[in-house]
């Protein structure tokens, strides 16, 4: 997670105040903006916001996502599992850019650095031939006993 200080965004009119982003909210856009490519099969999260997902409660779009805030200079780290089959590099590379891009956009921050982390590789699911009913059946079905 980021540190609990707030980033103040620096404006051209001083006059009318100061404007601050949570950490929390730049890890939320750059999470959605990672788990939008094509290929990326889910982010790396805690076992507690597992669980959370598991019986229905608040999807946490920030998890997957480090925020390191020095010296103005931001540095993003993504953690994710992709798909089975997927070209990682083409996949950790459009992560990259579109992570820059949507923070750019919505905040007017510079990013320096946005680090891949490929957690894993999930395969595709199998779907199950086996009748339920009768799993001891054979396959082909002759109808000669």
């Amino acid at each position: 997670m980021a540190e609990d200080t707030n980033i103040i965004l620096h404006s051209n009119d001083p006059e009318l105040g100061k404007i601050e982003i949570a950490p929390n909210v730049l890890e939320i856009i750059a999470g959605v903006a990672a788990s939008q490519i094509d290929g990326v099969n889910r982010m790396r999260g805690s076992f507690s916001t597992s669980v959370n997902e598991l019986l229905g409660r608040r999807k946490e779009h920030g998890k997957g996502v480090n925020l390191t805030y020095t010296d103005e200079e931001l540095t993003i780290d993504v953690y994710v599992y992709l798909n089975y089959g997927v070209s990682v590099p083409k996949v950790a590379l459009e992560i990259q850019s579109q992570v820059e891009q949507q923070l750019l956009f919505m905040t007017g921050l510079k990013v320096t650095e946005v680090n891949v982390h490929v957690q894993g590789v999930i395969p595709e699911k199998t779907t199950s031939t086996v009748d339920p009913n009768n799993p001891f059946a054979d396959n082909e079905e002759n109808g000669e006993e």
